[in-house]
């Protein structure tokens, strides 16, 4: 079969070139077009169901609201798991399917479900409503604006009227939500004493109001052949004309809704939350984006209609867009990425020349290198993945291998060649022959250290959850290279030789390299030394190799590196009940405190929430986003320095993130923190207690930073409870009396005013001095059946009590969280620690347990599945070697560079990080592969020597390591120092993921290669020294 390959392309030579400059030409195109990301899509699939209840209380909203939506969506096919919060007038829950349920189907069985709830739903709460369908790393853009002398008030008019609807019309926008300002409405105040004095009840206005400002149909008019519409036009924006309605006659004199109550604009109460940039107030807008859509071309295309909307914005309002930027993030990492690419594959044109010392040779190496990487992002981009920083890094790992089974075959057909001239010339083959001859001798190598080496990144096909959607792109990327490689080796590279190498004219001899000629001598006695003195040298390799191993069980371990975004996000809290005003306050003096440190570029912050958002906030958090560049400090000293800045702020909890880690987090464990300790009951003072003991507890552990207790704690209230016989006695019904408190206190929206295409609130509600204080409210008059008014507090008891603010639940069980980040130490040690604690110390209550989340969770899912399929990896490779080489202890000889390799592994982590994350396991797994290629080169050289040459076994030994010496160093080198550029920048963004894995392939091809030179010839002799 591979035979015919070779064959077939040296017969049809022009046919060859010419597919392959196709391909070159499509790859570069398609690659042009190929829409780029950071990570791939990692989103598990989650419908967010979001219900507002108004001014219902957080317990009434679990129990009316999102129990029955939890229970039905909870069975639902596929459901892994279901988280909501409950807070005052808002519920939220979020649906997680099973990783690779496709997100339509999600979202159809979620409203199913949700149609059977609908009716059980208490009358006065909305409609439950399916968030816009966006991904985690979807928020692509905060947009600030602020002005100087519009107002606040216009300001959100303006983000919600004009622009907003402009960037929603954008292709591939899921979401912008706005938030800060003050919303502008049309409100009716009543003042309660000038309708005692003109003797109107509540309902009469309610009856006139309701309904108001709605145009009449007055059907069709036909008259002198032409078709009049007819309409009664009652609406009307102008705020004098509302106020002229009659609500009732008295002697003929009529009272004017303008008599008994204030009509004019304002803005909406309560807020929900407020924003601010650089310390002003603002409007922020945060865009989230549709999954599969390129982020950068999304920036762009959002850049474009702001800078078309400024043109008709009022002159002061400034329009920023560098508060928060995916994109570039984006362009960092995949620059960064492509410059270790680029990086890479200088460093392996350079180590060819040096060995071949011819450019021919060189040139035809090296050709295989673009047309890899083009076939794998041509496939990547049929499998419809987008470039990321992950593929690209599949890439960059897989360079220095790209350019091998060329290598070995170019050497071999230029030696061969070589030969060919010495014979006499009627002796002598014709090129083509030569070449064919020589690429098969080296096909089977070739083939089989291929497969082996994608036999070695199999185990991360298995891999599920995030961690496998993160990593598979690479693997395909690196496995896809390496297949078109080896392609690339038996059809294209023997027809290049057949042109290039096969024209030297003349008697004169091509040369060995000056390189390989100086390290083959030092190499031969190095290697006699060796020979002579077997024991001591695998004795101390045996030794190193237990050390390595030793230090291998010490190091640290992570889930992922941490990553480096050029930005921050604060979390701070407060206690709940704390108002909007003095929360703002809070936050303004942690902007300040960060712009008073010069690496940081900006600060905006939002407070609370925006209307139907799912990060259901209360106005007792803000977050904060806080983009930097570092100067002469290191992140790390940074990060210290916003920790002790911030730590100045009296009563307020501080969580410090990165955007997209922090995001990270959230979908592992619904908690944006590396670790959450969740703990489930029932009774929420109990719960908060025990938190506050945990806390206590692991608070002094090295290593843990940002420790919250999550503030589900109590909040003021005021309740107002009717005393029914009073009711009866007034002849006062229960409907009136909830339509009374409603209108009174919380105001009604009464209808639309519409104004040239927007349409705002009319509102009916008591104007605020008559509501502003407790006491105000129990003096406010309530009607009566005869027309008499009374005081609140002669019918009901107005008493001001406790209760919980928010109320938090995972798979139906409430739950609080204590989270935390770490700091300087490595994850899992830190989550034994906590474990450790918290078994000794804390005793739980019946029916309270404790589940641990986060990023931890992952890794030991991760490492488990990693060592069971690399383990079977090792057996199929070995399988494959037993294949080709049909011998056991041949086999068993090649496999001893695994323990090789992972010597150097090893030292290479220790030295730079210290710490086994999973992208350092999978650069183990992959340099298992890559080492066998060695042992196998070397073996079937040995065995060709004695089978075909009849040499001895010792002096086939020397003269086969001497032969194999050059390809061996050669495409070990050029795997090495093409991953050199990504393991040396490993803290720049992009290659935080790939730097662990270079850095361990790095280190174990260096002493796999440099003992493989000396330890297999030595096993070699001893296992077949019997038959000299």
């Amino acid at each position: 079969m591979l035979n015919k390959i070779i064959h077939f392309s040296l017969q049809n030579r022009i046919l060859v070139l010419v597919a392959s400059v196709l391909l070159l030409i499509g790859g570069t195109y398609t690659a042009m077009h190929t829409e780029v990301d950071v990570f791939p899509d990692l989103n598990a699939p989650t419908v967010v169901i979001m219900t507002e209840a108004n001014g219902m209380a957080a317990e009434e909203v679990e129990q009316l609201v999102t129990f029955p939506v939890e229970t039905a969506v909870n069975g639902a096919t596929g459901v892994r798991r279901v988280r909501s919060s409950s807070t005052n007038g808002f519920s939220v829950v979020w649906v997680e399917f099973d990783w690779g349920t496709d997100i339509y189907l999600a979202r159809q069985i979620v409203s199913e479900k949700l149609a059977i709830v609908g009716e059980e739903l208490p009358s006065n709460v909305g409609k439950p409503t399916l968030g816009p369908q966006s991904s985690i790393l979807g928020e692509v853009l905060i947009i600030g604006l602020t002005a100087d002398s519009t107002s606040m008030l216009d300001l959100r008019t303006i983000a919600d009227w004009t622009i907003r609807p402009r960037l929603l019309s954008t292709g591939g926008v899921a979401q912008v939500a706005v938030l800060g300002g003050e919303l502008k409405e049309y409100q009716i105040q009543l003042d309660p004493e000038r309708m005692r004095h003109y003797g109107v009840s509540m309902n009469e206005v309610m009856t006139v109001t309701r309904g108001m400002n709605l145009n009449a149909n007055g059907g069709v008019l036909y008259e002198y052949g032409n078709e009049y519409i007819v309409r009664g036009v009652l609406s009307t924006a102008k705020v004098d004309q509302l106020g002229k309605a009659v609500v009732k006659s008295i002697n003929s004199v009529p009272v004017l809704l303008e008599d008994i109550a204030d009509v004019r604009i304002g803005p909406k109460a309560p807020k929900l939350g407020t924003a601010s940039e650089r310390g002003k107030p603002a409007v922020l807008m945060t865009v989230t984006k549709q999954p599969s859509t390129s982020t950068l071309e999304l920036t762009d295309k959002l850049e474009a209609s702001l800078k078309d909307l400024q043109k008709n914005l009022p002159p002061d309002v400034k329009v920023s867009t560098d508060i928060f930027r995916q994109s570039r993030f984006i362009e960092s990492s995949i620059s960064n990425v492509k410059k270790s690419l680029f990086e890479g594959g200088i460093f392996v044109v350079i180590v060819l020349f040096l060995f071949l010392a011819n450019v021919r040779t060189t040139v035809i190496s090296l050709v295989t290198l673009p047309l890899s990487l083009l076939v794998s992002i041509l496939t990547l981009h049929f499998m419809g993945l987008t470039i990321n920083t992950m593929s690209l890094g599949g890439m960059a790992i897989a360079i220095g291998s790209l350019v091998d089974d060329a290598i070995v075959d170019v050497e071999n057909v230029y030696k061969r060649l070589r030969e060919n001239r010495l014979l006499p010339e009627s002796e002598r083959l014709s090129v083509i022959q030569v070449v064919f001859n020589a690429s098969k001798e080296v096909r089977m190598p070739i083939l089989n250290s291929t497969l082996i080496i994608v036999v070695s990144f199999v185990p991360l096909f298995f891999l599920s959850g995030m961690e496998g959607r993160m990593l598979v792109p690479l693997g395909i990327a690196f496995i896809v290279a390496l297949f078109a490689s080896t392609i690339v080796a038996l059809t294209l590279t023997p027809v290049l030789c057949s042109y290039l190498l096969g024209k030297d004219k003349g008697d004169k001899l091509p040369k060995e390299a000056l390189v390989a000629r100086w390290m083959k001598g030092g190499y031969k006695k190095a290697l006699t030394w060796v020979l002579s003195h077997k024991r001591v040298t695998l004795g101390s390799t045996i030794g190193l190799f237990i050390i390595a191993l030793g230090f291998f069980f010490t190091l640290g371990r992570s889930f992922l590196p941490p990553f480096n975004e050029g930005s921050f996000t604060i979390n701070i809290s407060s206690l709940p009940g704390i108002s909007l005003e003095e929360s703002d306050k809070m936050g303004h003096r942690a902007e300040e405190l960060l712009l008073s440190i010069p690496e940081i570029q900006t600060v905006a912050r939002k407070t609370g929430r925006a209307e139907l958002d799912e990060h259901a906030l209360g106005v007792n958090v803000s977050e904060i986003e806080a983009p930097f560049e570092l100067k002469d400090r290191s992140r790390t000293e940074l990060m210290a320095d916003v920790r002790e800045k911030l730590g100045t702020i009296t009563g307020a909890n501080i969580e410090i993130g990165q955007p997209i880690s922090h995001r990270i987090d959230a979908m592992l464990s619904g908690t944006k923190a590396n670790i959450a300790i969740k703990l489930f009951g029932d009774d929420l003072n109990k719960m908060f207690s025990l938190g506050n003991q945990i806390k206590g507890a692991i608070g002094n552990i090295p290593g843990i930073a940002d420790l919250n207790v999550e503030q589900q704690i109590e909040r003021p209230q005021l309740k107002i409870t009717p005393k029914r016989e009073m009711l009866a006695k007034y002849g006062i019904t229960l409907p009136e009396f909830s339509e009374y408190i409603n209108v009174a206190l919380a105001g009604e929206v009464i209808s639309q005013v519409y104004e040239q295409g927007k349409s705002f609130d009319l509102i009916v509600k008591v104007e605020n001095n008559f509501r502003d204080e407790a006491e105000k409210i129990r003096n406010l008059m309530v009607d009566t059946q005869d027309g008499k008014k009374v005081p609140l507090s002669y019918i009901a008891d107005v008493v001001s009590a406790m209760r919980p603010n928010t109320i938090n639940r995972e798979n139906v069980k409430r739950k609080i969280v204590i989270s935390a980040n770490v700091a300087d130490r490595d994850l899992r040690s830190v989550v034994n620690d906590i474990q450790k604690q918290v078994d000794e110390q804390i005793k739980l209550p019946e029916g309270y347990h404790i589940e641990y989340g986060g990023q931890f969770e992952s890794e030991q899912a991760a490492s488990r599945t990693l060592a069971l399929t690399s383990f079977m990896s090792i057996v199929v490779i070995f399988l494959l070697l037993y294949h080709e080489f049909r011998s056991v202890k041949e086999s068993a000889v090649i496999l001893i560079n695994l323990p090789l390799a992972l010597i150097g592994g090893v030292f290479a982590l220790l030295i730079t990080t210290g710490e086994i994350s999973i992208p350092a396991i999978i650069g183990f797994i992959s340099l298992f592969g890559i080492a066998t290629r060695n042992g196998m080169l070397l073996i079937s050289h040995y065995n060709h020597l004695q089978q075909v040459e009849g040499l001895g076994v010792y002096d086939s030994v020397i003269r086969g390591s001497l032969d194999r010496l050059n390809p061996i160093v050669m495409t070990a080198l050029s795997s090495a120092l093409a991953l050199i550029p990504l393991a040396l920048s490993g803290s720049l963004p992009g290659n935080e993921i790939q730097s662990p894995m270079a850095k361990v392939i790095l280190g174990g091809l260096l002493t796999s290669t440099f003992l493989n030179g000396f330890i297999i010839p030595i096993v070699y002799l001893m296992m077949n020294g019997k038959r000299k």
